[in-house]
């Protein structure tokens, strides 16, 4: 089993394709309140793996607070469930998840997942009043005028810059083709991405699909006729990269392939066939997952929840946020206040027991201070061979 294979088990929360009530372990006798968050993402499609992670980052959040008798609120202790609901990638279904989950009365968010969908939740979770905790690389993720809105993470404008020059520093790469959907969820990444890749003197080419593209052979044909150094899949779900992957070695490509858009790389190395045919590879991990630390947390998922963990990584990456809005939901004293709740979020210091130090930024790039940067990880596979993820510090945007 490859290094990348051990990292990832088997995908173990169910999804769905409609609403799921997740009722979580605790001690649920002790609290004598109940808070719904609600958690919007795409639970089934190629984007699969990134939503069943921020669900199950947001149920090991609440079997925290609940196995401790439940969350301190005011003078209660109430009891934290979490409503699924899954948006299929689609700004449609985030809405149409936002709506759902507004009628419920829930007026906190965690996710989604992906520009199309922050584009499509915004301005339900605005007239509604919901506070959300998103994931997105849109250029306009998050801002003032959406002053209930918090991100994730830094963009590829962050952590572009010094995965690039460690890909360059083990390979030759002067032109790079980059593929990645037409949408907003591709385009606004691969813009940066490119602006990334030129700053550092490489030539980019780009090459957009249609989402819901299963034969990438006509791109994969036009790329290798520009003989690029390397290709670099973007913002593409890991189930589309893998199968670009996988389309690019069997046409012969033989140069290095990057990821500046997402990690999925367990995802991508089982459809392709194996970590000898990914050969020379470089990605973007949104946490150091070889720190002993954040391994750590798919240990607690299981002990806290009983369930095992979800496939990839980036669940280590939300859990840290998960358990950030329940503080500040516990320290503004409600859970009907979602302003009063953002107002805490804003001052509490950005500290995690396995993520360790990181910072609040974003008012450079989208021009509010309502974006979490904890230190990220830097992949590399050489000639079939997984190197140890390179850590780097939290980052400004």
């Amino acid at each position: 089993m490859s290094k990348l294979k051990a990292i990832g088990v088997k995908i173990g929360v169910a999804a769905s394709a409609f609403v799921v009530g997740i009722a979580l372990p605790g001690n649920a006798s002790a609290a004598s309140c109940g808070l719904k968050i609600g958690a919007i993402g795409p639970l089934s499609g190629p984007a699969a793996e990134w939503g069943l992670a921020m669900v199950a980052a947001a149920e090991m959040a609440a079997a925290e607070a609940n196995n401790k008798g439940g969350l301190q609120v005011g003078d209660q202790k109430c009891r934290v469930d979490v409503v699924s609901y899954d948006s299929k990638y689609s700004a449609e279904g985030a809405a149409a998840g936002a709506n759902n989950l507004a009628s419920q009365g829930i007026k906190f968010i965690f996710g989604p997942v992906g520009a199309p969908e922050m584009t499509g939740i915004k301005p339900v979770a605005m007239r509604n009043q919901i506070l959300v905790f998103g994931d997105s690389y849109a250029k306009n993720a998050i801002g003032p005028q959406w002053p209930l809105v918090f991100h994730l993470g830094p963009g590829p404008n962050v952590w572009g810059p010094p995965i690039i020059e460690e890909a360059k520093r083990r390979w030759k790469i002067d032109t790079v083709s980059i593929i990645a959907p037409n949408d907003q969820g591709g385009t606004d990444i691969a813009d940066v991405d490119q602006q990334d890749y030129e700053k550092q003197g490489v030539k980019v080419r780009l090459e957009y699909y249609q989402r819901g593209t299963t034969d990438f052979s006509p791109i994969i044909t036009r790329v290798l006729s520009s003989h690029p150094d390397a290709v670099d899949t973007a913002s593409s779900p890991p189930g589309d990269a893998g199968v670009i992957v996988k389309q690019l070695r069997q046409a012969g490509f033989q140069g290095p392939i990057g990821r500046l858009g997402g990690p999925g790389t367990d995802e991508i190395e089982r459809i392709v066939g194996g970590i000898e045919i990914l050969k020379n590879f470089y990605w973007y991990e949104s946490t150091p997952t070889d720190d002993p630390n954040v391994r750590e947390l798919s240990v607690l998922f299981t002990k806290e929840t009983g369930k095992p963990v979800p496939q990839g990584t980036s669940f280590w990456q939300w859990v840290p946020e998960a358990r950030l809005l329940l503080a500040a939901i516990s320290k503004a004293g409600t859970i009907t206040n979602p302003a009063k709740v953002a107002e805490a979020l804003r001052t509490l210091p950005v500290q995690d027991p396995n993520l360790g130090q990181g910072l609040w930024t974003g008012k450079k790039f989208f021009g509010i201070n309502q974006e979490i940067s904890f230190p990220f990880g830097i992949g590399i596979i050489v000639d079939g061979k997984i190197q140890n993820v390179i850590t780097h510090p939290a980052a400004e945007n």
